[in-house]
C-alpha cells in the first residue's frame, strides 16, 4: 500500500497546542499512523460529508482523504464536546 502524506491545517495546529502533553503524544501517534492506513478500524465517515473521524480517548481528529494525490488533510482536532460545533 502506498504511503500517504499528512497535511495539517493551521487551525488544527493551533488546536493541537491547547491539548495537554500526555494526550497530545497519543493523538500525534494516531495521526501519524494514518499515513499507512487512512481508514483504520474505528474510523467513521461523517454523515453527508466527505470527512472521517478517529477517536483518541475523549478527543477526535477530523480529516479527509485525497486518494488521487495520496494526501490526508487533518482539518480539526479537539475534545468530543467541542469538535462538532
Amino acid at each position: 500500500m502506498a504511503k500517504y502524506k499528512i497535511r495539517v491545517k493551521k487551525s488544527a495546529e493551533k488546536e493541537l497546542r491547547k491539548i495537554p502533553k500526555k494526550k497530545l503524544i497519543k493523538i500525534i501517534d494516531q495521526i501519524g499512523s494514518l499515513a499507512d492506513n487512512p481508514h483504520p478500524p474505528g474510523s467513521k465517515k461523517l454523515t453527508n460529508q466527505e470527512k472521517y473521524r478517529i477517536r483518541i480517548g475523549n478527543y477526535r481528529v477530523l480529516y479527509y482523504v485525497e486518494d488521487d494525490i495520496l494526501t490526508i488533510f487533518v482539518i480539526k482536532v479537539g475534545h468530543r464536546k467541542e469538535i462538532y460545533c
